[in-house]
């Protein structure tokens, strides 16, 4: 039995780990020329933690987690608003929580996939023919792929979706926000933010800033915004969008990278009421997103393909 698997995230890896597992051929296709370092610091607990320790996984993620000591509101002069002790947080899951960034998590499931999981990085999906016996599987290379079954782990714009299900407007909810994240190399910033989560304690916008060690910086943003559209120069947008922030947004907003380098997009739902049709299925945010500033998608898209 071969399955073909559409994105190379987390929901995606975890599935390949697991099908192969239980016998599977399996194939994973990633538009993306190769493994994308871009995204955020999340939490990491729940179903998720769970399957991740089923799979032997955690040891790895305890070498990649950070140490953060306490969540810290700031204002524009940088002093502390409000705090909570990330030990009080960790305690109401019994200690099972890393903080670690999404990037990392794919990173350890990627050495982890078993030596007969295919890769191929570079290459969409860019037509489906969803049949009683098989799926046959057309590629962006211009190849196609026959396999009996198809699942769409393409996150929040599956291609998957859109082609076998409908169109995104029929299962997207757009939240009124828009969010980015990227890291930058500053020693002040990181000294500043080393172990503790900074947030600033703004209305309509906030930037959270995690210092990484070595003068390196993971940051987030999140905005309202009425218009879903995206921009086209992402940077520009993160710029404009918190340019009249204090504190230490100055300082991060000059050490922004190229748009091609900053994760970017809307904060939206997926509400879909099934997830499979004949040979194809859907998991984690192709199906089933509660969005970023839920906090929980990582672990319920692995513990969803687990």
């Amino acid at each position: 039995m071969k399955v073909a698997i559409c994105g190379a995230g987390i929901s995606g890896l975890a599935l390949a780990h697991r099908m192969h597992v239980h016998g599977w051929d399996v194939v994973v296709l990633e538009r993306a020329p190769g493994p994308r370092e871009q995204g955020y610091m999340i939490d990491f607990f729940g179903p998720g933690f769970d399957a991740a320790e089923a799979m032997g996984l955690l040891p790895g993620l305890r070498e990649r987690a950070h140490p953060i000591a306490e969540a810290t509101y700031v204002d524009a002069s940088g002093r502390t608003t409000a705090n909570l002790s990330f030990a009080r947080f960790a305690a109401t899951e019994n200690g099972r929580l890393l903080s670690l960034l999404r990037s990392e998590l794919e990173a350890e499931l990627r050495l982890q996939l078993p030596d007969g999981v295919e890769v191929r990085y570079g290459t969409g999906v860019a037509d489906v023919h969803n049949g009683p016996d098989g799926v046959d599987v057309g590629l962006t290379d211009g190849s196609r792929l026959a396999a009996d079954l198809l699942v769409g782990a393409d996150g929040i714009h599956s291609t998957v979706r859109r082609l076998v299900f409908g169109e995104e407007c029929r299962f997207l909810r757009y939240l009124g926000f828009h969010t980015a994240a990227y890291q930058f190399t500053d020693p002040v910033v990181e000294a500043a933010t080393r172990h503790r989560v900074c947030l600033t304690d703004t209305p309509q916008r906030q930037m959270g800033f995690y210092g990484l060690g070595g003068g390196r910086v993971a940051t987030f943003t999140v905005h309202r915004t009425p218009d879903p559209a995206l921009p086209r120069d992402a940077q520009a947008a993160v710029r404009e969008a918190y340019g009249s922030l204090g504190w230490l947004a100055p300082r991060a907003l000059a050490a922004c990278p190229p748009a091609s380098e900053v994760f970017y997009d809307q904060v939206a739902q997926i509400e879909m009421p099934r997830w499979s049709c004949g040979r194809v299925t859907l998991v984690g945010d192709a199906c089933g997103a509660v969005s970023l500033l839920a906090g929980q998608g990582a672990s319920l898209g692995l513990g969803g393909a687990y």
